[in-house]
């Protein structure tokens, strides 16, 4: 057995970025392009491809600030709630919307497909840690919004798996408390 050092200690200690840390300079669309592809290499059973990608330059972003806005203050949420929402999307140079994309099948059930949705945003954010980008994975009640899914040309059936958040990290976030995996993990023999 062959051990590559490198990729496992990068996963041992990778660490997101925090939206709000992360500015320009942002990958250009040929770096995009080779995340996107690292990060379409998860489990994918039936071969269904159940996730499509939107990518958010800032001026979408902004756009898109405005409709969370908006949409936050129809809802009824606090002021200081849909300042938030919208502040996430404003402040935010780069950001990829992994849009689970559920397909018909006998075979393939749908938790199947989520998982493999959420397999690419996990990779997406892993793919542009390792190429030097600050990264973080959100999600909020704008992932499942029927009018923000409707404003980003969603089908009926697709909604938000992630924003993956990608940019050039301004600073590195302290460490934070990692899971007790002695705790967590259950031997049988």
């Amino acid at each position: 057995m062959t051990t590559d050092n490198a990729v496992l200690d990068f996963l041992l200690s990778r660490r997101s970025r925090p939206a709000k840390m992360l500015a320009t300079p942002v990958p250009d669309r040929s770096q995009m392009t080779q995340l996107l592809a690292a990060a379409a290499r998860v489990p994918d059973h039936g071969k269904l491809e159940p996730w499509r990608f939107i990518v958010l330059t800032a001026a979408a972003n902004a756009k898109l600030a405005q409709s969370v806005a908006k949409r936050g203050a129809d809802l009824g949420l606090q002021p200081d709630a849909c300042e938030k929402a919208a502040a996430c999307f404003a402040d935010s140079p780069l950001i990829v919307a992994v849009v689970a994309s559920p397909k018909p099948s006998e075979k393939i059930p749908q938790i199947e497909q989520t998982l493999s949705a959420g397999a690419v945003c996990l990779s997406l954010v892993n793919a542009a840690l390792a190429s030097g980008w600050g990264a973080c994975w959100l999600t909020g009640w704008a992932a499942t919004d029927k009018e923000i899914l409707a404003s980003l040309g969603l089908a009926p059936q697709e909604w938000i798996a992630g924003f993956i958040h990608i940019g050039t990290s301004a600073a590195t976030p302290p460490e934070r408390p990692r899971p007790d995996i002695d705790s967590l993990t259950e031997w049988r023999e």
